[in-house]
């Protein structure tokens, strides 16, 4: 095995194959504080891309509630179970990957689901942890909780279901960082499927080959957000290129989010693929539980995330999730507005940061009418 530098645990780790960059890392940060779970996300995944024969379990895309939900069933807790939880020194992850606790002669730990394991997509939906008794005042983190995870392929730097793969099928692209099948070189042996952490490889019984999220690269290709992206209601999603740690570049909204204000953290770390979807953790969940998800920064997100109203620089770019069908490669602050250019620096929309309130008087005096709020 290789040795490869995993800078979202703080250390080099074992890999099998040498550490080899894209050009460019496709990346996608995901606010989770304003996900609203309605799926609109999957739909739009689903109508695109799996709505063929041997599809019909396939979410590319879905939105899970935790802690309970999860698609397909238990997918993290058990891997978490098998890692024995995560060991972390400060920044540093101490525990093994995923890669580094595999059994002898295999390449990946993993696990397969069963197929009724796909049969509960809406498990756990808005069940809350803790419970309320006699009555208490709304404090944060909140006494009983949930929120909703939208979950799509992380292109990992490191992919499990790269390495999984005895025939080489998998592939991540040099120009862009996006992870493909080769469908023609797959013959199903659905080591993909039992290597990745995520599970979001799917096999197709149909065609008897592996299928998974291909982050819209043709859309991609052409400047424009994957379908989840643009259909989100919500606003919560913003796409576009992470640079190495080293390369930050203050104007490119997913470094400043991911390396400079540290606000938007991977998902399950401790596994070792370096995945490239990156959260902002819900701020009323209890911080342990953040930690478990998003690794040892958890916290300080979450404080940088509250304090956003305070901070222009940070809530202009907020402002910009959801705001324009294009990728947004540049961003900066004037004055009271958000600017959003692409790679070219060609400005693509400009967002205020505050929307103007007006509130009407209760009563017409002109007209002599009381105004209420039926059509």
């Amino acid at each position: 095995m290789a040795r490869v530098f995993n800078w979202q645990l703080g250390r080099e780790m074992s890999y099998w194959y040498p550490e080899s960059r894209p050009q460019r890392q496709f990346a996608a940060v995901f606010d989770t504080n304003k996900c609203i779970a309605c799926q609109t996300c999957t739909l739009a995944c689903k109508t695109t891309w799996t709505s063929g024969k041997g599809q019909e379990y396939m979410l590319w895309n879905n939105v899970e509630t935790k802690p309970y939900g999860s698609y397909p069933l238990a997918y993290d807790i058990k891997l978490l179970e098998m890692l024995n939880g995560q060991q972390w020194s400060g920044a540093k992850y101490e525990g093994q990957t995923l890669f580094e606790s595999a059994p002898a002669g295999e390449r990946v730990l993993g696990w397969r689901p069963e197929q009724r394991d796909y049969a509960y997509p809406n498990v756990g939906e808005d069940d809350c942890a803790g419970q309320v008794d006699h009555g208490e005042f709304l404090s944060l983190p909140h006494m009983n909780w949930f929120f909703y995870l939208p979950r799509i392929c992380n292109h990992c730097t490191y992919p499990a279901c790269l390495a999984s793969c005895p025939r080489g099928s998998i592939y991540k692209r040099q120009e862009d960082g996006i992870v493909l099948v080769d469908q023609g070189r797959c013959r199903g042996y659905q080591e993909c499927v039992r290597g990745c952490p995520y599970k979001k490889v799917f096999f197709n019984p149909m065609t008897g080959t592996s299928e998974k999220c291909i982050a819209c690269f043709p859309k991609m290709e052409q400047g424009i957000t994957p379908q989840c992206f643009e259909n989100c209601i919500g606003k919560i999603r913003l796409s576009g290129y992470l640079s190495p740690p080293g390369k930050a570049r203050p104007d490119n909204p997913i470094d400043y989010l991911v390396h400079i204000r540290k606000i938007a953290l991977p998902l399950f770390p401790q596994f070792g693929l370096e995945p490239n979807v990156y959260y902002i953790p819900p701020i009323h969940a209890p911080v342990s539980f953040n930690q478990q998800l998003f690794g040892p920064g958890a916290g300080e997100a979450m404080k940088a995330y509250r304090n956003a109203m305070n901070d222009p620089d940070l809530a202009s770019l907020l402002c910009l999730f959801g705001s324009t069908e294009k990728v947004i490669n540049r961003y900066h602050r004037q004055g009271e507005l958000a600017v959003a250019a692409d790679e070219k620096g060609v400005e693509l929309v400009r967002v205020p940061m505050r929307e103007p309130v007006h509130i009407r008087p209760a009563v017409d005096q002109k007209n002599q009418l009381v105004r209420i709020n039926c059509p």
